[in-house]
């Protein structure tokens, strides 16, 4: 079992990924190669990284966004190969929306544990604050990132349950692995192969920074115990969907936790010094990350209060539910 001390932040060991050489196949590892898509961005890094995984026999992982040189570059790069499925690991548009296309292309069964789940609305921009961004804002890198739209219109032609097949091929096997938080309908891809126990992360953990846990869909505490899962799975190599692999998990992972823990820990001693609010928590709480990137972070704020919320370690001044808007109260 996991075990973190919450009270110590320690730094996230995070890998830079070298140049990204767009368009090119990439191999990482025996068995797996990787091709990035160039849709770079403050959320996404350098931009998706879409895996291959096999020879012969190919099972495509995250296929990305529908770039038409990215779409070139995978056709490309699968030339000669049979292609056994495309494998979504949730339904933001810069993982799925190219899936379509390639599943026909390569007459392939798109494979996911479900469409995006709208189990819920998200409530309206004006009950979130705003954060003014100065001219003079440092450039320092961020420890949170978040990610593009939903891709409504994705729906697998294969849904695979936690645990199971997703795919296999000449020496290799594809098992899901169920990791609400991120997403609601989050799943990685485990990959036995060699002798070793590989694990695609999707943006559940990313090489480069921390994710957004974006509340309605986004959950916190699914997320934390989604985490711990992958912990306690002790995989060989992580393979995010962006930035570099990440081939010592142990302390990465750790570190990752705990990053999370800390974070709910400042939560809750925001909250008793009287920063009630997300408008006055967010600046406190992320002063050493980039302005730019505080509506972002809003948002993972908001999921540690719905979840402390939830707990009853902190209550809504006047009652009711966790809100955007709300002011929050020690209990």
């Amino acid at each position: 079992m996991t075990s973190v001390d919450p009270g110590r932040r320690r730094p996230i060991p995070f890998v830079a990924l070298d140049e990204p050489r767009y368009g090119e196949v990439v191999e990482v590892a025996p068995l797996v190669r990787r091709v990035v898509a160039a849709n770079p961005s403050k959320f996404t890094y350098t931009g998706t990284g879409t895996y291959l995984v096999g020879d012969r026999e190919v099972a495509v992982i995250d296929p990305g966004p529908r770039l038409a040189a990215h779409q070139d570059a995978l056709q490309a790069a699968l030339a000669g190969r049979r292609v056994v499925a495309v494998l979504v690991t949730h339904c933001h548009a810069d993982h799925s929306t190219l899936a379509p296309w390639l599943a026909e292309h390569a007459g392939a069964p798109t494979v996911a544990i479900g469409p995006h789940r709208t189990g819920g609305d998200d409530w309206p921009h004006e009950a979130w604050p705003s954060f003014p961004v100065p001219d003079d804002a440092p450039s320092t890198d961020a420890d949170v990132a978040s990610d593009e739209a939903y891709d409504l219109a994705f729906t697998p032609d294969r849904t695979v349950a936690d645990d199971a097949v997703a795919a296999h091929g000449d020496g290799w096997t594809i098992r899901a692995v169920t990791t609400p938080g991120h997403a609601s309908n989050h799943a990685c891809y485990a990959l036995d192969a060699a002798g070793t126990r590989s694990l695609f992360t999707g943006d559940h953990i990313m090489g480069w920074s921390t994710t957004v846990v974006s509340p309605p869909d986004g959950d916190m505490a699914q997320y934390l115990a989604s985490l711990r899962r992958v912990i306690d799975g002790r995989y060989d190599t992580l393979y995010p969907t962006h930035g570099a692999a990440v081939t010592d998990p142990g302390p990465f992972l750790d570190a990752y936790l705990a990053h999370r823990l800390h974070r709910e820990a400042q939560v809750l001693g925001a909250v008793a010094d009287g920063l009630g609010t997300l408008a006055e928590m967010v600046p406190a709480l992320y002063a050493d990350v980039r302005p730019a990137l505080h509506a972002a972070a809003a948002r993972s704020v908001f999921a540690h209060l719905r979840q402390l919320t939830d707990d009853g370690r902190v209550g809504v001044e006047g009652g009711g539910p966790a809100h955007p808007a709300a002011r929050y109260v020690s209990r």
